[in-house]
């Protein structure tokens, strides 16, 4: 590698990496983007169901629960990361989720900054991921003076009846936030039923790849590696700054160096990085004074409603309805229960492969049009002892579930909602409800494994996410979130890496 010294490298190019790579571009300072993966090819087994329902494109890397048994992670290491398969649903948290919060099982914590600090950046982050939707619906969202930046997308006839069947019940769904490229006659976006969970063929998603990392490669200061892997951050003697980054580049070492490194590779493998790194001045991990690099991991607690309905669904684009009304609890369960979203479309594919061996492939198919799915957030609470760590090379996720009780209410209560809006008026008519519940290996929400905050004992990052025991390092991804909330974490990590990207731009005059 001819060029070795940087301004900026930033490793890894999902929300956090990609978007600050964007806002750091126009500055004209040397930027160096590492990325472990490779830009996803284009090809037909993007939208190939059978090929995404049985793991196509995620990382054949194994972990290990805390049990030591191996866990596969539903993760995927490219340009764009895990937000070239997201379901492009950007919220805002709620303002309240940054206050400190009482929960069935525990306590979220307050946040150093509250939402007013990240208002103007979630209004950044919405218009540079082309966020459609409409303020005034959702029952929690925070008062916004300004609607977002593209009309909603709009109910097919089916959603539209299941959205006004809600509201004749007291209920008050709303369009999901999506950020899809549907902005004009010219637009991408063609409205499949291959985009939640699938890379996007025509580019009509609104990702870290598309919208972040190729505009930020255009300009002549970014270079871009793929397939190059960082191994460990060196520091100088005195440990405190990053002097050389370690990169394995298709089975070849190479050292470069910055002013600035900002980690960004997941809050799981941002935390192994650091882990990794430890040296005679950061023995237990680098900029791990606290002791909390890779604790308080959180990841959502998922559950999927799936209704079965003699009412044939035609729906192509159903991921459009979004439910806010029992996210701080309800009349007679006075603790936060979460959010709900309607799921894009479930194949086939995937059904068969929940399925009974007995169900024949033609019975899947059946189901398949008379079927629709519901996602179900509850908040992960944060637990120290719920943590990444390594060992002898070897990544351990070790997770104790949390907040079972309001999750488990919130799964029956939506299923009763949904039973109460079937009015059968023909005897065959009829509606089955299954419930399923997210493993382990479901990693897409990670969050919270090097907290922000203003106090060096009790947190990794200070405000401006850049560690309290190293002076030129920084981490922006989803591992600064003190607690998680109860929505998609994506558009935080977008507006908190516009936010630090000022900050970074600053220091760097």
């Amino acid at each position: 590698m001819a060029d070795t010294n940087y301004d900026v490298i930033i490793i890894g190019t999902g929300a956090g990496g990609g978007t600050l790579a964007k806002v750091l571009a126009a500055s004209g300072k040397k930027i160096l983007i590492l990325e472990r993966g490779s830009f996803l090819p284009k090809e037909k087994a993007n939208w190939n169901t059978p090929q995404i329902s049985k793991d196509g494109y995620r990382t054949q890397e194994i972990w290990y629960d805390k049990q030591g048994k191996p866990i596969h992670p539903a993760t995927h290491y490219n340009v764009g990361g895990n937000t070239k398969f997201y379901g492009s649903a950007l919220f805002r948290l709620r303002d309240r989720d940054f206050e400190t919060i009482v929960h069935h099982d525990g306590i979220s914590p307050e946040w150093a900054l509250k939402y007013p600090d990240f208002a103007p950046y979630y209004h950044r982050a919405e218009q540079m991921y082309e966020v459609h939707g409409k303020r005034g619906l959702d029952l929690t969202e925070p008062q916004e003076n300004s609607d977002y930046p593209f009309p909603p997308v709009t109910h097919e006839p089916y959603i539209q009846e299941i959205n006004d069947k809600l509201k004749n019940k007291g209920l008050h769904p709303f369009y999901l936030p999506l950020g899809l490229k549907l902005n004009s006659k010219k637009s991408s976006c063609i409205r499949c039923n291959t985009c939640d969970g699938f890379p996007c063929l025509v580019d009509g998603k609104a990702d870290s790849d598309i919208n972040g990392v190729r505009p930020a490669i255009a300009n002549n200061n970014v270079t871009l590696i793929t397939q190059a892997k960082v191994l460990k951050l060196h520091t100088n003697p005195s440990g405190t700054e990053v002097s050389k980054v370690e990169v394995d580049i298709l089975g070849k070492r190479h050292y470069f160096s910055a002013n600035i490194v900002v980690v960004s590779c997941g809050a799981i493998n941002s935390a192994i990085l650091l882990l990794k790194s430890a040296n005679d001045k950061h023995p237990n991990g680098l900029a791990n004074s606290s002791d909390l690099v890779g604790r308080n991991y959180m990841a959502h607690k998922f559950g999927v409603v799936v209704a079965l309905s003699s009412k044939k669904n035609n729906t192509i684009f159903q991921k459009t309805i979004g439910l806010n009304d029992f996210y701080w609890g309800e009349k007679d369960f006075n603790y936060p229960m979460g959010s709900i979203q309607l799921l894009g479309n479930i194949s086939e594919e995937r059904i068969a492969f929940d399925a009974p061996f007995f169900i024949p492939r033609f019975i899947a198919k059946t189901i398949t049009k008379h079927i629709i799915g519901w996602l179900l957030i509850t908040e992960d609470l944060p637990n120290y002892d719920n943590r990444v760590r390594v060992h002898q090379d070897k990544i351990f996720l070790e997770y104790t579930h949390n907040n079972n009780v309001p999750f488990r209410r919130l799964m029956q209560r939506w299923v009763r909602v949904l039973k109460s809006t079937n009015t059968h008026t023909d005897l065959h008519d009829f509606s089955l409800y299954s419930c399923q519940t997210s493993t382990i290996k479901e990693v897409a929400h990670q969050c919270g494994t090097c907290r922000f905050g203003e106090d060096a004992k009790t947190s990794v990052l200070d405000i401006n996410c850049r560690t309290h025991d190293v002076n030129n390092l920084y981490v922006v991804d989803g591992s600064f979130f003190p607690s998680s909330a109860a929505v998609n974490p994506t558009l935080t990590i977008i507006a908190n890496a516009i936010r630090v990207g000022e900050h970074i731009l600053d220091r760097l005059k």
